[in-house]
């Protein structure tokens, strides 16, 4: 549809049923604002001519299974209800233009993969490109106004939802939608390991991708097993909150890389590369052995895996089955394990800065019986994920923000919708 048509459908609330779907009815006057601000932005920088679609891919949160991924573990994550969206049009030309909120404009030729500067956003685009022409689909030129409310440092992987909304815009632009999103996830891992620099794993860009409830084995991570899980939790009655204890990721690649080589001595005592290929009986069998070889810590690392893979197949079922219950129990035995094993809830070399271990303790005080709660993304500082019962959410925001300050606590739902392309 045209700029103009495009405008008129979202006035006259023809949108009204997909926002009620990625936000929730009480949120749709405020999706309506922000749908027509994007394409008012579009159209005073690229023009109305053509047509135009709307795309939206919506941030994540990691439900279970923390820092197993890189070990071909498995996890289980949700996406939420913050996104990017964006308007796009194809362009006959070689060139993406992509002019993201806040930020100058992104230009790419789409023939050239060469002199991108690393940790820019036109590597991540140019990584997209290189990799969907690689497994032999088709590519094209397009501008695109982009406005994102995933928050960077959140945990919610504002990274991995930029670079599914370029592979999802190509997807439709020059594919026809038929690229499935798991493909699209994989490609978009690609370009942020290889052309951004930024050696991650593939569960945000899954997560992202899928909508929802999702678990994912990572056994062989070239083709991942993917369930998506039918689970509403709204109707539930619950909320996701997300906790920022205002710490800082600057100093923090040491901390994170050290569980990584970690868990590989372990993996080298027993001439394997990755956990996975272990048992738990492989580890307790031989701790005498492995505290002099790799250190108690490896060892804590190592069944905080095997018992998390054991925790996500738990939880998998629970919500298949509707059992909260035990879905709740294995989130919060996630975050102990987090604490107390895979010990990333603070740095040992600042331990006056504990700012995730306060927050993980205050929660309690707050909720009572009915607290729910583990670290969020990487851990060290940052962000806790904090199930909250919707009859408390306002209550909960409001106590837990007179720790952390105002702003400090954002209250999410779960989308059953991943990336969409919302109208062509």
């Amino acid at each position: 549809m045209t700029v103009t048509e495009l405008k008129n459908t979202i006035n006259n609330g023809e949108f009204d049923e997909k926002f009620q779907l990625l936000y929730s009815k009480e949120n749709i006057p405020a999706a309506r604002e922000r749908y027509l601000n994007a394409v008012f932005e579009f159209e005073k920088i690229f023009g109305s001519e053509g047509s135009v679609s709307v795309f939206s891919v919506p941030g994540r949160s990691e439900i279970s299974g923390n820092h197993t991924d890189h070990n071909h573990g498995k996890v289980i994550a949700a996406s939420v209800d913050l996104d990017i969206i964006a308007i796009a049009r194809r362009t006959d030309g070689n060139t993406v233009r992509v002019k993201s909120a806040g930020f100058d404009m992104d230009t790419v030729d789409i023939n050239v993969r060469d002199g991108y500067e690393r940790f820019t956003s036109c590597a991540l685009i140019a990584g997209v490109i290189d990799g969907l022409e690689k497994r032999g689909f088709e590519i094209c030129g397009f501008d695109a106004y982009t406005t994102s409310n995933v928050f960077k440092g959140s945990g919610l992987s504002s990274s991995a939802a930029f670079e599914n909304m370029i592979g999802t815009i190509l997807n439709h632009f020059s594919n026809d939608g038929k690229i499935d999103f798991v493909t699209i996830s994989q490609i978009s891992q690609y370009a942020e390991n290889v052309f951004f620099g930024k050696p991650s794993g593939l569960m945000d860009q899954i997560a992202c991708a899928a909508g929802g409830f999702v678990g994912i084995d990572f056994e062989d991570p070239t083709e991942p097993v993917v369930k998506t899980i039918d689970f509403d939790l709204t109707k539930e009655g619950y909320s996701l909150a997300i906790v920022n204890t205002g710490g800082n990721h600057a100093n923090l690649n040491d901390e994170y890389a050290a569980i990584t080589v970690e868990m590989k001595k372990i993996c080298k005592f027993f001439g394997k590369s990755y956990l996975r290929e272990l048992t738990k009986e492989d580890v307790l069998n031989n701790v005498t052995a492995l505290r002099a070889s790799c250190g108690d810590r490896a060892i804590l690392r190592a069944l905080h895996f095997f018992n998390e893979n054991q925790r996500v197949e738990k939880q998998l079922k629970a919500l298949e089955n509707k059992d909260l219950g035990t879905f709740f129990e294995n989130v919060t035995a996630s975050g102990r394990s987090s604490l107390q094993m895979l010990q990333n809830i603070f740095c040992c070399a600042s331990p006056e800065d504990q700012g995730l271990t306060l927050a993980l303790s205050l929660c309690p005080e707050i909720l009572d019986e009915r607290c729910v709660w583990r670290v969020h993304g990487g851990g060290f500082a940052g962000t806790i994920l904090v199930f909250v019962p919707q009859d408390t959410v306002n209550k909960f925001k409001t106590d837990i923000e007179k720790f952390f300050g105002d702003g400090s606590c954002f209250i999410l739902k779960v989308r059953t919708v991943g990336a969409v392309c919302l109208s062509k």
